[in-house]
C-alpha cells in the first residue's frame, strides 16, 4: 500500500509539473501586445495604398506577407477604457468602394429602422434600437446627433447575454481606404477621443 501511495504521489507530482511547464511555455510564446513603437514591418498594398505594418499588429498570421492584398485585419490597443486603460480595437482596412461609412448609413438606412424609444447612458450620444423582423438580435445605434459628420457605432448584444455588447464603426479615410473598427461597447464613454487615438496607429502605417 505504501508503494502504491508513493507511486500515486509521484504520478500526481509529475502531472502538476507537466501542467506548469505547459502553462509557462504558453505564456512565454504568447504574442506581444501591439505597440506604436513596433518594428519588423511588412509592406502591403491595399486599394492602391502602400502600407508598412508591424508583424505584431496582424490579427491573423496567414496575412503576414508582402504584396497586394484585398484587406488587412489588425489589432491595436487604444487608451479608451475606464481610467485610461488600454482597450483592444480590431481594425479592418479595405478599399473605400467595399464599405460604406457608418455616418452615411445613419441617414440612408438606420434612421428608417429606428424604434420609438430613445436610449441614454453614453454621454454625448443618442441611442436608438433597430427594429428587427427576426427578433434574434438586439442592435442599437449610438450616434452624435449634433455633428455634421457624426460618430456612429452599431452595437449588438451577445446572444447569451453574458458578455459586453460588441460595436462596429466604419470610417472612410482620405487615403482612399475604409477602416472598419470593432470594439467593446465599454469604450463608448470615451468616444470623443476615438478618432484621435486611432489616427496615431493609422498614420504609423501610412493608412492616414
Amino acid at each position: 500500500m505504501h508503494n502504491l501511495a508513493g507511486i500515486a504521489l509521484i504520478v500526481m507530482m509529475g502531472a502538476l509539473g507537466l501542467a506548469y511547464l505547459i502553462d509557462r511555455t504558453s505564456t512565454d510564446t504568447a504574442p506581444p501586445l501591439p505597440s506604436l513603437t513596433d518594428v519588423n514591418d511588412i509592406t502591403q498594398t491595399v486599394g492602391g495604398r502602400e502600407l508598412s505594418i508591424p508583424q505584431s499588429w496582424f490579427r491573423f498570421g496567414e496575412q503576414m506577407q508582402d504584396g497586394f492584398v484585398g484587406q488587412v485585419d489588425l489589432t491595436v490597443r487604444l487608451p479608451l477604457a475606464s481610467d485610461g486603460r488600454e482597450a483592444r480595437v480590431d481594425i479592418t482596412l479595405l478599399p473605400r468602394s467595399r464599405a460604406r461609412a457608418s455616418s452615411e448609413l445613419l441617414d440612408t438606412v438606420y434612421v428608417h429602422q429606428f424604434g420609438s424609444e430613445t436610449l441614454t447612458g453614453r454621454p454625448g450620444l443618442v441611442g436608438k434600437r433597430l427594429d428587427s423582423d427576426s427578433g434574434l438580435f438586439e442592435e442599437t445605434i449610438w450616434y452624435d446627433a449634433l455633428a455634421a459628420n457624426p460618430f456612429v457605432a452599431k452595437c449588438m448584444a451577445p446572444l447569451d447575454g453574458t458578455a459586453t455588447d460588441q460595436c462596429i464603426r466604419t470610417v472612410q479615410l482620405p487615403t482612399g481606404l475604409s477602416a472598419i473598427f470593432s470594439f467593446d461597447a465599454d469604450i463608448l464613454p470615451s468616444w470623443t477621443a476615438f478618432d484621435a487615438e486611432a489616427a496615431r496607429w493609422l498614420q504609423r502605417i501610412g493608412a492616414l
